[in-house]
Formats: structure tokens, sequence, C-alpha cells
């Protein structure tokens, strides 16, 4: 716009009141534009919104690409029309390693044996033969002599079923004359629930059940009453579950102490329904917090909210280093304890915001894309490599790319046109504040690029909180938090839990203290395992 001595000096001997007017017209315009201007970032901020709730009510729940983010690869490949006439995934060149023929021949071969129909375990065969109504000559009544013969294998299920199981215990009574009148019996071996009727079986049933399977108490109600013809009230097996894992609670404390002895933990956190009958008219939200190691265990804890007394508390002995996201809570930690507590970033999480940016034909945020697959490389090749020679390499060919993808973040950053709340704003803006969390596990090794390891042991939880959509009373979490971090456990130790809660569960009622550390998951040996 321009100043009032330029409009005198272009009017020259024109009346001052059109030199007047001519400047309110100058502001008027000016303030128009501006007001345009915020305008229409607020619609490019609303349509970035809409965008995003339209993926999450009808997209994919993965990190994959769309149709139109397909299209701008495409355009960055160059090579629209070979595309046009076959247009193959790019989101597949983006996101995975390039892989030479000898590689694609053994991923193919490996799908192979993948598809192969015979389980990996020896199955118990009951055998049916079939013998020929011809098997004996009509004429002269003499049997064929076998040749040979055809087997055909089909797979069958044996259904569960209920049984009483009674332990009798004869009384003897001595009265002869070598000594006074006694009586003996057998000593009652420990029971899992004194004064009750759940036996080891249905015990382990019912927690696999609830915690693996993810069946609601009043769909076992159902299941028992319908198949087996035996009533056990939900309120029942609720009892019964609290008193279990009350017994493995020594066994939840020694993974704990197991973890927190690593010096490395990542961490992350769930929300789950509760039904508080403090809240009145909607169910409250609690929390399941994980705690574990890439190389060890999975820890769960329930608090009632997501503030900071629940990890607070958890890691006031901790001492090393902790990844987790972007949430506020864990740097308030480290920053309140710098020289015990250090804190790793999540490249996942950084990815997922590239995506978002990506899915509204963002240019610039494929190119971040295709940097963070070469870290995903980096780390491919160092997978089976020790933690020493893992670092050496990732010193020699990560920095480059961290640095690059600073450098264009910074650029973008400064760019007017950018527009902080955008999808590729909010994506720059997260990148640079967790940069130098993300770059700190070249420190070490034994660190992880990102946080992939723990929200796999997420999902478990996530899936149960789908079938059974809430827990039911606050003090009922911390019953969740020692399920799921024991079968969690086993899990990741490659260990069977109907094995495992079989073998410890008929032990635990006669062990001590002291003798807990034996059956912890790092430590149990399945040769222990006995029939239920």
């Amino acid at each position: 716009m321009k100043s009032r001595q330029e409009l005198e000096q272009q009017f020259a001997g024109a009346p001052a009141e059109l030199i007047d007017y001519a400047c309110r017209l100058g502001e008027e315009v000016a303030a128009r534009e501006q007001a345009m201007a915020q305008q229409e970032q607020l619609l490019a901020e609303a349509r970035a919104h809409i965008a995003e709730l339209k993926r999450q009510l009808f997209g994919p729940k993965a990190d994959k690409l769309s149709p139109e983010q397909e299209e701008q690869l495409r355009l960055v490949a160059g090579d629209l029309q070979e595309q046009a006439k076959q247009p193959p995934s790019l989101s597949q060149e983006v996101l995975e390693p390039d892989l030479t023929p000898k590689d694609k021949e053994k991923l193919k071969r490996e799908a192979r044996l993948r598809r192969h129909p015979l389980p990996p375990v020896q199955l118990e065969v009951q055998r049916v033969i079939l013998e020929p109504d011809e098997k004996i000559c009509g004429h002269c009544q003499q049997t064929g002599r076998q040749i040979g013969q055809e087997v055909t294998t089909e797979y069958e299920y044996v259904a569960a079923k209920l049984v009483c199981k009674e332990t009798v215990r004869p009384k003897y009574v001595h009265e002869c004359a070598c000594g006074p009148t006694s009586i003996t019996i057998a000593v009652l071996p420990p029971r899992l629930v004194p004064q009750s009727k759940l036996g080891l079986g249905l015990a382990v049933y019912l927690l696999l059940s609830r915690f693996d399977d993810h069946v609601a108490y009043y769909t076992l109600e159902r299941i028992f009453r319908e198949r087996h013809r035996v009533i056990i009230p939900r309120q029942q097996m609720v009892q019964w579950v609290e008193k279990i894992a009350f017994l493995l609670l020594a066994i939840y404390q020694g993974i704990w102490e197991e973890l927190q002895a690593t010096g490395y933990l990542q961490v992350d956190e769930t929300p789950v329904k509760v039904l508080d009958p403090e809240v009145k008219g909607k169910a409250a939200t609690g929390y399941l917090w994980f705690y574990s190691n890439p190389e060890g265990d999975v820890f769960l804890e329930f608090c009632g909210g997501r503030g900071r007394e629940s990890p607070e508390q958890r890691l006031r002995d901790f001492q090393g280093t902790i990844q987790t996201d972007a949430y506020a809570v864990y740097d308030s930690l480290r920053r309140e304890r710098p020289r015990a507590l250090k804190r790793l970033a999540c490249l996942a999480h950084v990815r997922r915001r590239w995506y978002k940016a990506a899915e509204e034909s963002c240019s610039e945020a494929i190119w971040f894309i295709g940097q963070i697959r070469q870290l995903y490389r980096i780390e491919d090749e160092t997978r089976d490599l020790s933690a020493a020679e893992r670092k050496v390499i990732r010193h020699q060919k990560a920095p480059a790319l961290w640095r690059a993808m600073k450098r264009r973040a910074l650029e973008l950053r400064a760019n007017p046109r950018l527009l902080p709340k955008s999808s590729l704003g909010k994506a720059v803006n997260y990148f640079l504040k967790e940069y130098t969390a993300l770059v700190s596990y070249l420190r070490d090794g034994t660190f992880c690029i990102d946080n992939n390891l723990v929200e796999n042991d997420v999902r478990p939880s996530v899936v149960g909180r789908k079938r059974w959509l809430f827990i039911g009373h606050p003090d009922a979490g911390w019953r969740s938090a020692v399920i799921y971090t024991i079968i969690q456990s086993c899990r990741r130790r490659g260990i069977n839990p109907q094995d495992y809660l079989t073998d410890v569960l008929s032990r635990l009622t006669s062990m001590k203290n002291h003798e807990v550390k034996a059956v912890l998951p790092s430590r149990w040996k399945p040769t222990t395992v006995k029939a239920a």
C-alpha cells in the first residue's frame, strides 16, 4: 500500500478530500487482505482436521499411503507415463529397502515355507483304517496281498470339558497293643485357593480366556452354562482371578526388579475405561503404563489417570535411559533428575506425522519418509550384530542423514508460507522439538531407534478393551496389570503361557519368597512343566 506522501505526489493538485479517500481505501484493502489471510489459514487448518478425522473413521489404521500420496510419489519418481500403464505400489518403494534378485528369491522361498500346511509340532495321531469290501476274493475266499496304502490327513478338534476331581484321603486307626490308639490321614497338598472348588486347570483356563483371548466374564459364564451345564457366576470368577493375581504378585515384582536393573526402559501408556462408582453416569478413564526392555520382559501398571504420579513413583529408583513419545510428563521427569535419567525419542512417532503430511499431498514429506527409510535400512543391516558393532556402523552412516533432515526441516520452518497448525507444520515442529532425543540412540548400540516393541505389547490390551469394554472397578486394575505382565513376558520369550502358568501355579503355594526368582520368565525352564 502506498504512503500518504506517495499519494500526494501522484495526485498533485487534486483536492485534499480525494487524497484522504484514497488513503482510507488503501487501509481498508490492507485490513481485508490480512483478514483473508487469517481466514485462509483457519480454512487450511479446518481442512487438515477434517481430513484427519476422515482418515481415522474410514481410512486404514496402519501406516499406509493413500492413493493421493501414491500419486505424489509418482510425481517425485518422474515416471508418470510408465506408472499410468501399470502403477506399482510406490508406498513400498519408500518404506522398504531395495532388494537384489537374490534377496527376492530368498523371500519367495520363505513365503513358501510359511504356507506349508503341516504344523511345526508333533500332534497326537488317531488312526482310522478303512478296509475295502473286496479285500477277500469272492471266488476263492483268499485275502488279497497289500501293495501299499493311501493316507488322508485332517485336523480334528477335541472339545474341552469340565471334570470333577476328587482327592480321597482314607483315614486309618491304629489300635494295636504296641502303643496308644492313633488316627492317621495323608496331608492335603496346598490348595490354589483354599476352601474353594477352583482347580489348577480351570484357573489357567480362566486367566488365558480373560486376559489372552480377551473373553468377557459374562461370555465365560454363558460358555460354562451352555456347553458344560455348569453354573459359575461371573462374580465367583472375578474373586478367583483376584486370588490368583495375588499369588502372582511375587513374580510381578521380580519382573520389575530385573527390568529396573537393565538401565534401559521403553515406556508407553494406553487408556482403558473403568467403572468407577464415584463417577456418575459414565465410565471413568484409567491408564495402563507399559515398561519394557527390548531384550527383557514387559511390566504393566494400572493408574487412575495419565498424570505424572504413576511414572514418577515407578521410576523413582531407576537410573538409566527411558525411550518414550513426546508426552510432556516424561521430559519433566528427565529435567528433575538430569544425571540419573536420560530420554530417547521414538522415530516411529515422527514418521507417522510425515505420513499425515504426505496424505495431504505435501511433496516435502515424501523426502523425509525416504530419509527415514534409509535409517531403518541401517537398523536392518545391523540387527544381528553386537551392540559395539552396531554403534560403529550407525556412526558411519546415520549422522549425515540426520543432519540433512534437520537442515531441511529448518528451511521449511523458516518459510512464511508454512502454516504451523497444518499437518506439514506439525510434522516439522515435532521433528525439530524431538531432534536431540531422536539422535541420542546413537550413544549406545543397545538402544533402539523407535519404541515399536513396547507399542506391540500395548496392542493385546487394546484388543481386549474392544472385547470386554471396561475394567469393572478401579480396584480391579492391578489384577489386569499383574496378569498381562506375566502373559506378555512369556510371549516375549517364546514361552507358552499355558505351560508356564500351569507349572508355576502348581508350585507357588508351597514356595518361599527367595525361591520365586527361579520361576521368573527369564529363568523358568520348560522341562518343569507338569500335567494339569
